[in-house]
């Protein structure tokens, strides 16, 4: 069932849902790459906002990368679900969490080069990203940015199964999603278009936003 086109259009239409639902003044908008950034680089285009991005990795099931069981953030933050004290995952975590440390690490400094990150304090820190099937990733980023002592934190994606709203519930002040439709298997289902984002992509959308 395909909700939006691309995420470009998705993104400009979560910006009208936000210019309605929340107070602009003092807010940035902050991105997960690699998706999230073209859906947030439309919402902060569109609001005339800041514009920023969290690094994020997931850690995916041994058998299913797609799936994730945990995620780490840029502040070394990690968060497993249920599925990842499964009998013999002890050993694949201890690999994958360094693992996706190390990438977090490279894709900051290949995204921020020399740049200063913009100061999260006391701002109200719109999270974007293209969907959410678990949460995690996004949850990572939260209890990261909290953390940075912002006025407010709203979660705003286009689409988002309801287990994923619910456990961010407990994350974020706001969560904004426009859609959240069941049965929810993968954030791809919902668009036309849904290609993979490339690291020169998401450069380019920072550098010329």
């Amino acid at each position: 069932m395909s909700l939006f086109f691309d995420r470009k259009e998705a993104g400009q239409r979560l910006a009208l849902a936000l210019k309605d639902k929340i107070a602009l003044e003092n807010a940035l908008v902050l991105a997960l790459p690699r998706g999230g950034v073209v859906v947030g680089a439309e919402v902060a285009r569109v609001l005339n906002l800041p514009f920023d991005f969290w690094v994020v990795r997931k850690i995916g099931y041994p058998t299913n990368p797609e799936y994730a069981i945990g995620a780490v953030g840029e502040g070394g933050t990690v968060v497993l679900s249920e599925e990842a004290e499964y009998p013999g995952m002890e050993d694949y975590l201890r690999e994958a969490i360094p693992k996706e440390k190390e990438e977090i690490l490279k894709r900051v400094a290949q995204y921020r080069g020399n740049q200063k990150r913009v100061s999260l304090l006391g701002k109200t820190v719109i999270l974007v990203d293209d969907g959410l099937a678990t949460g995690l990733t996004m949850k990572v980023a939260a209890r990261e940015i909290k953390k940075e002592k912002p006025d407010r934190v709203v979660v705003a994606v286009p689409v988002a199964s309801s287990l994923a709203v619910k456990e961010l519930q407990k994350e974020a002040d706001q969560i904004i999603a426009l859609y959240t439709p069941e049965p929810f298997f993968a954030v791809g289902d919902f668009y036309t278009h849904f290609e993979q984002v490339t690291d020169e992509e998401v450069k380019t959308l920072l550098r010329n936003s």
